[in-house]
């Protein structure tokens, strides 16, 4: 509330504009769209803040009706007050998982299972980063509570087998091993699935920003210093696009973006406040890497996709074409491969497929995983109407 009561104060000093995509960004130029009509907004600085996406796993039968991501998820129950099955399996890692299957239960839905990737064993190795925020770690003992209360069950360390249902009938049911190698079976109609977040990178990379690969997450980030500046004159970053924190990080990450703005165009900031923004960022940041410790990216099981599951679904290309690529047309890095079989090239520009289809790739070829690299942007980042005019004309 005190951010939109901050800048609900500056209404009359900023110009405002809702419902706006940013498709391109040049040197000095942002490229938007706008009820129909594209314009540039020249800048001498720009801090983009664009977010982050559910971060997705192939599974066979993902592409059934009734399958949604975690924050898709979350969205139909918060925005529309409409859950997406009466009996919802929850699929995935991290905290987000238990947070949305937690929401589920209270808002009436029967959550069938709560079934999460990560071993056991990784929480407690992750614990003296994690008790950084004490108080986030109760709160994530108080949603396992009310879970286990409710008598959900929750299985760890397990490796999903197929999301089960047709066509017509959409979801009918999961099948996973459980961490004993143990076939269990879980019958839903719907699925949310979700593994941690990815950063919305593509402007960044459209603006010049070098990239990073993290080997902890397994993405690749833009790189940035911690006060949001990057190696590109005027270009900052800030919020989940730069590094995932939080919501509260996110508000850290912005304000020390626009003081690492207004020091380059030469106006003085509190130097004390500065100096405690860093402090707190930096626990968040140690956070963040516990939860990636306790919570990690299978990239083994996306290595491991059978050939007939459809990998890019804006495509239709299957992990076994994406395989091909590497081994029968010599595809060296991923982008080579989107130009011979198309994957990533769909409306989502590899949003969804990317991570996986690398992990495939990489494991196809036998080499590490910053080697195949990563997809390139490309404007416009999302799908412009083919009505859309510019504004000069």
């Amino acid at each position: 509330m005190a951010v939109h009561g901050a800048f609900a104060a500056l209404a009359g000093k900023v110009e405002y504009l809702p419902e706006t995509l940013a498709w391109n960004i040049q040197p000095g130029a942002l490229h938007v769209a706008r009820d129909g009509v594209a314009r540039k907004l020249p800048f001498d600085a720009i801090i983009l803040a664009t977010g982050a996406t559910d971060r997705l796993l192939p599974v066979p039968g993902w592409t059934r009706p009734g399958v949604y991501s975690l924050g898709g998820a979350q969205v139909s129950l918060k925005a529309q007050a409409c859950a997406i099955g009466a009996k919802v399996a929850f699929l995935g890692t991290g905290p987000l998982l238990y947070l949305v299957a937690s929401q589920y239960l209270k808002a009436g839905a029967e959550v069938a299972a709560v079934l999460d990737t990560s071993p056991n064993a990784a929480r407690f190795k992750a614990l003296p980063l994690m008790a950084s925020r004490p108080e986030l770690l109760v709160k994530g003992a108080a949603l396992l509570w009310k879970l286990r209360r409710a008598g959900v069950p929750i299985l760890r360390g397990v490796t999903p087998i197929a999301i089960e249902g047709d066509a017509e009938q959409g979801v009918t049911g999961l099948r996973v091993k459980d961490a004993q190698g143990r076939e269990r079976q879980f019958g839903a109609d719907a699925v949310a699935m979700g593994w941690h977040l990815r950063p919305e990178t593509q402007l960044a990379d459209l603006a010049g920003c070098a990239f990073e690969h993290d080997a902890l997450s397994g993405l690749w980030m833009a790189k940035m210093e911690p006060d949001g500046r990057t190696g590109v004159k005027g270009v900052y970053l800030a919020g989940d696009s730069a590094r995932i924190l939080g919501a509260d990080g996110a508000e850290i990450a912005g304000r020390l973006a626009a003081s690492s703005v207004l020091m380059d165009l030469g106006i003085a900031v509190p130097v004390a406040e500065v100096t405690e923004l860093h402090a707190r960022r930096a626990v968040m940041d140690r956070f963040r890497r516990g939860l990636l410790k306790a919570f990690p990216w299978p990239g083994h099981l996306a290595a491991a996709v059978p050939d007939d599951t459809l990998l890019c679904r804006c495509e239709a290309i299957t992990a076994g074409e994406l395989r091909r690529s590497a081994s029968a047309l010599g595809a060296p890095e991923v982008n080579r491969a989107k130009a011979l079989t198309r994957v990533g090239m769909g409306r989502c520009q590899g949003r969804y497929c990317g991570p996986a289809g690398q992990e495939v790739l990489a494991a196809a070829r036998g080499v590490p995983l910053p080697e195949v690299g990563r997809l390139r942007g490309q404007a416009p980042v999302k799908p412009l109407s083919i009505a859309t005019i510019a504004e000069d004309a």
